[in-house]
């Protein structure tokens, strides 16, 4: 029976090989949690629908290998065959090993249309052997709540298996670049080199003798069994870094395989890989995200093995967007679903954890349990704001309440109290209202300053008002992201110039957290405290000069905050009265206490409904687990060099390469300005949903895409 045939000289794998093959890696993955057994079994049952003469015919047709079937251009559907046999088999385990099975191709059904598919005969000429004998002991130990994760992970290894033993057959050259990477212990040893050197040039400044005893507190809670760790540490306290040096420490005793980073933005992501790269080399770092271009790796091998990484993440070290990591998690796809066994035994951190949707807050940290207890995953919360994650969730009413986690072993010690010996900045806020203007009239009297509001359409409005003396800047997603990375590196090239100009910035939230910038005076338009404090956060960042100031202010004389989550968050802040002080960890509880109050539903999607019990609902689950509810359409635009990229897509046609180069020229816009964009003709569409505004009076050099009354609010970017 034939499986695979390589068409480049005719060369046939045979069924029996592959479905060997890949039940070997499908062991091999599933041992790590315990279910090898499960494994095997999948990968010697997948492909049983191939032995059908209807499908051993279509094969040898569509390949050429026989011309004699050369008009059959499509096979019956095979999937479902092995399904059939694993459901009668083992009918205790039955969904465990037939759901994976069953949608290895299309992906995971919803209850109903999998019952229906395990309901089919058997074709009469597939072969039925008995059942493999499998051990039912030494079985992880989950409940029922952490099935759907159970299924979507056995999925997952088998279908990294069957794509890697098919790549192995079919593209054996590209096969050899996978695999062969650094072990934890070695990648320790680099950690422990570079800061080393660091610390061999650095002053011997308060700040730094803090970085140096916030690595030795990691260090030392590194060497606990696995579960959940917090590093709460204030801004400029070196957590990126001491996380890393954790997470190493912590996999090299515990036998972890690789660390997984999981961050909100994608300016914190690039400047973070960045940053890695430079201390392990770019073949130990994998950047997976969609603004990330593997076009600017000049390395031609080094550049495939990471576009064949971010196909199941199987690198060192993975920078990723916690919209990737987590609608992985709730997929139902093979493509999303292939790399999630890769984190089993691995170490995850989550950078600013405080920025987690609260509206998918009750899923994703039973999501985080389960990866602890079931899969064996060590978790670390990393954050200047420790939002509240262990004990009772407390929202508008018992309903909306639930349990979160037991325990999370904070690494700092609260009685040493770095949020004092850090600090460097105050907050003022501002009393009544103000305008567009006055807010410009205030930057005006400050030689340095950055304004941080939530909304691009008030980051235009203030930019426009500001006087254009000395350097002059404007940051928001109105902008492309190549157009926001070259604006940021500028930036930061002329505040370390520290020439004597005025430097003038106003952006949105996309440069409040994680951004290496230092400015001595910050203005932050109204908001909850946590994205206050990371405002302040760019504030003296060195702490070079004393007790800097963050004023807060609010437009009210303008418009009020629109209803939504920026609203509620200002008002729990508001509710916590005038007489705290803001940066301790006290402050932060009662902050995310009042915001909790404000919550009816950390839901909001039924996940439990679709998910948590014996009937998962897979495909619709996906469908609804989506942390962006983005109703905006990417339009290609015109800056710098790209007409070039578009005039290759006009004469080449769209390929996933290109698209990658051109997704950093591009800037995502509401459907309703798209409509008003389309109507005066100034969109082009040269393929289908590929979208393009190539008039250069549309885009300006120093705030993007221009869009006459209408300003999209600021999202995060997957």
């Amino acid at each position: 029976m034939i499986s695979h045939i390589r068409q480049i000289d005719m060369s046939v794998q045979t069924n029996e090989s592959h479905q060997k093959g890949v039940a070997e890696r499908a062991r091999s993955f599933a041992e790590l949690f315990g279910m090898g057994d499960y494994g095997w079994i999948m990968g010697l049952l997948h492909d049983k629908g191939k032995e059908q003469g209807e499908w051993q015919r279509y094969i040898q047709g569509v390949t050429g290998y026989n011309k004699e079937y050369a008009n059959i251009k499509s096979g019956p559907n095979h999937s479902y065959v092995g399904a059939v046999i694993a459901n009668r088999q083992y009918s205790q385990i039955a969904p465990l090993v037939a759901q994976p099975i069953a949608g290895h191709h299309r992906g995971l059904y919803d209850y109903c249309d999998y019952i229906e598919e395990t309901k089919r005969d058997i074709p009469n000429d597939v072969s039925i052997d008995g059942p493999i004998p499998i051990s039912l002991n030494n079985l992880p130990r989950f409940n029922q709540i952490d099935l759907h994760h159970v299924v979507r992970m056995l999925f997952s290894c088998l279908v990294d298996a069957d794509s890697l033993d098919t790549e192995s057959f079919m593209e054996p050259e590209q096969a050899k670049l996978r695999g062969s990477h650094t072990s934890m212990s070695d990648l320790l040893k680099m950690m422990e080199t570079h800061l080393l050197e660091l610390k061999a040039t650095a002053p011997d400044t308060e700040v730094n003798r803090i970085r140096n005893y916030v690595q030795e507190q990691c260090v030392q809670a590194s060497q606990g069994e696995g579960g959940f760790y917090s590093l709460t540490v204030p801004t400029g306290g070196g957590k990126t870094l001491a996380s890393v040096l954790w997470a190493l420490n912590h996999a090299v005793k515990n036998n972890l395989q690789r660390i997984i980073i999981a961050i909100p933005y994608t300016s914190i992501i690039v400047q973070t890989a960045s940053t890695l790269k430079r201390i392990f080399g770019e073949n130990n770092v994998l950047e997976h995200h969609s603004n990330i271009n593997p076009e600017g790796i000049n390395d031609k091998e080094l550049r495939e093995r990471l576009q064949l990484a971010t196909e199941n993440w199987d690198y060192p070290i993975v920078v990723t967007t916690n919209v990737q990591l987590f609608e992985s998690l709730f997929s139902n796809k093979r493509s999303d679903c292939r790399k999630l066994h890769n984190i089993v035994k691995s170490v995850l951190i989550l950078d600013e954890v405080q920025t987690l949707p609260l509206g998918f807050y009750k899923p994703i940290v039973h999501t985080l349990d389960t990866l602890r207890r079931v899969f064996g995953t060590s978790i670390l919360f990393t954050t200047a704001s420790q939002p509240i994650l262990s004990g009772r969730i407390e929202g508008t009413n018992p309903k909306a309440s639930f349990d979160a986690l037991q325990y999370v072993r904070e690494i700092i010690p609260q009685e040493l109290q770095l949020y004092d010996k850090l600090r460097r900045v105050e907050l003022l806020f501002l009393e009544g209202t103000n305008s567009y203007d006055e807010i410009a009239e205030e930057l005006g009297k400050h030689q340095k300053v950055l304004c941080i509001v939530n909304t691009r359409r008030d980051a235009k409005e203030i930019y426009d008002r500001l006087p254009k003396e000395g350097i002059c800047l404007h940051l928001s997603r109105m902008m492309c992201p190549a157009h926001v990375s070259a604006t940021i590196e500028h930036l930061k090239e002329e505040l370390k110039a520290n020439l004597d100009q005025p430097i003038r910035i106003i952006a949105t939230q996309l440069i409040e957290a994680g951004v290496d910038i230092d400015s001595p005076v910050v203005f932050r338009q109204e908001a909850g405290l946590d994205s206050i404090l990371q405002a302040a956060g760019r504030c003296n960042r060195e702490g070079k000069q004393g007790i800097c100031t963050t004023y807060v202010f609010s437009l009210g004389k303008e418009h009020t905050l629109s209803p939504g989550f920026i609203s509620q968050s200002n008002n729990a802040r508001l509710n916590m009265g005038k007489n705290h002080d803001w940066f301790t960890p006290e402050a932060m509880t009662c902050y995310f206490k009042q915001l909790h109050s404000r919550i009816d539903n950390f839901d909001e999607k039924q996940m439990q409904e679709l998910l948590y019990k014996p009937e998962c609902e897979f495909e619709e689950a996906a469908r609804q687990f989506r942390l962006i509810d983005d109703q905006t359409t990417s339009v290609i635009v015109n800056w710098n060099g790209s007409l070039h990229l578009y005039q290759q897509l006009i004469s080449q046609g769209p390929s996933y390469s290109l698209l990658k180069k051109m997704s950093q020229y591009s800037v995502n816009i509401r459907k309703r300005d798209f409509e008003k964009l389309q109507s005066i003709g100034a969109i082009e569409e040269p393929f289908d949903n590929i979208y393009a505004i190539t008039n250069p009076g549309f885009y300006k050099t120093d705030t993007g895409l221009s869009i006459d009354n209408q300003w999209l609010e600021e999202t995060f970017i997957i």
